[in-house]
């Protein structure tokens, strides 16, 4: 029996590289004779290079940029075939500080346009960004700056969001110059705009800490940058995503493709589900939120397209047997269930490696 092992990344506890691993290494416990193909996967997120280096190999450069709040933090380019993968977490992700230390209103994304500079330095003719994951609510504007991008005052740019406040003009000349021949991708599953109820602020922004009643002035400030530059372009599907990060890369004439399905045809799913016999995914918690452009949904939508039985294993399912099908999943196993929430926290790749040798029994011939 073919097997093709397509999971998420468990949040705060396995890489999609680790869980695609764990499940492996169960399920050969039951079924040692099934062919596994592991494709570990991604949205635009966190992982979101390293999945693909993983399945694609390529040259991943090391690059030195700044962190959300100046600091230097360690980033990587991946190149393969000409084109670049930037994962933007990687220079302005909420898991790079502590819950007490954020300061969202503070944080910027000069670090994210290092990694772009860095991409289009190395001879790249696609550049693809992955967003999601990030602390910041700048707007892109230190995106804009790293690149080139000049503004009154020089310094309304590189200060996070609170630097727009004093925000006059923009000039986004030298940063199209910067990324002029070079194919931008802006590869996000949000296609919020950047600014009102729907926008960056008030949808995103509590998770990053910014307090209930901050949430109007924030969004006013991502307001003057907008204004500056281009409004209509902040109407725009995904600018919101990342902070307003996919705002900045549509103002340097990126086009926005969702993240899942970057990594899809990346590493080939469809071909690889039209050979197999089953599809594994997984995440940390299965939910109805899952549809919401997460992997399990867009790995379910190429089996089904691929005519093959999807299921999920994951640290919690959340959901009942009808939703489970509306998801496109057969069924969905959970860690919890199997051996306890201390257990699965304390040693999840162990735990998850169980789940699968369990689930193995019911689905290998």
């Amino acid at each position: 029996m073919r097997v093709l092992i397509a999971p998420d990344k468990f949040a705060g506890t396995l890489s999609a590289v680790e869980a695609a691993e764990a499940i492996a290494a169960g399920w050969r416990q039951h079924a040692p004779a099934d062919e596994l193909e592991l494709v570990p996967m991604a949205d635009g997120g966190p992982g979101f290079v390293d999945v693909l280096h993983t399945s694609l190999g390529g040259d991943l450069l090391a690059v030195t940029v700044q962190g959300p709040y100046g600091e230097a933090v360690p980033g990587s380019v991946l190149v393969h075939d000409r084109t670049a993968y930037v994962e933007s977490a990687q220079a302005c992700g909420l898991h790079l500080t502590s819950q007490g230390e954020r300061r969202p209103e503070d944080a910027g994304t000069h670090g994210v346009g290092e990694l772009v500079a860095a991409a289009i330095d190395s001879g790249a003719t696609r550049v693809v960004v992955g967003l999601g994951g990030s602390a910041t609510n700048d707007g892109g504007a230190g995106l804009l700056a790293a690149l080139g991008a000049s503004a009154t005052p020089p310094e309304a740019l590189t200060a996070g969001a609170t630097g727009l406040a004093a925000l006059e003009t923009v000039d986004l000349t030298a940063a199209r110059d910067r990324t002029a021949g070079v194919e931008l991708v802006a590869a996000s599953d949000v296609d919020n705009p950047l600014l009102g109820l729907r926008g960056a602020i008030n949808v995103f922004g509590p998770q990053k800490g910014i307090a209930e009643d901050r949430l109007q002035a924030v969004d006013a400030l991502l307001e003057r940058l907008a204004v500056a530059t281009d409004r209509k372009t902040a109407n725009a599907k995904g600018a919101g995503a990342a902070g307003g990060l996919g705002f900045a890369l549509l103002l340097l004439g990126a086009t926005r493709t969702p993240g899942l399905d970057v990594v899809a045809d990346a590493v080939g799913l469809a071909e690889r589900a039209r050979r197999c016999d089953l599809v594994v995914t997984g995440e940390g918690a299965f939910d109805f939120s899952s549809r919401g452009g997460k992997v399990p949904y867009g790995v379910a939508a190429v089996a089904a397209e691929a005519l093959q039985p999807c299921i999920a294993l994951a640290g919690q399912v959340l959901v009942g047997s009808r939703e489970m099908r509306a998801l496109g999943v057969e069924s969905a196993y959970s860690m919890v269930d199997l051996v306890g929430e201390e257990r699965s926290f304390a040693d999840p790749a162990g735990s998850l490696a169980a789940l699968a040798a369990r689930t193995a029994r019911s689905w290998s011939r």
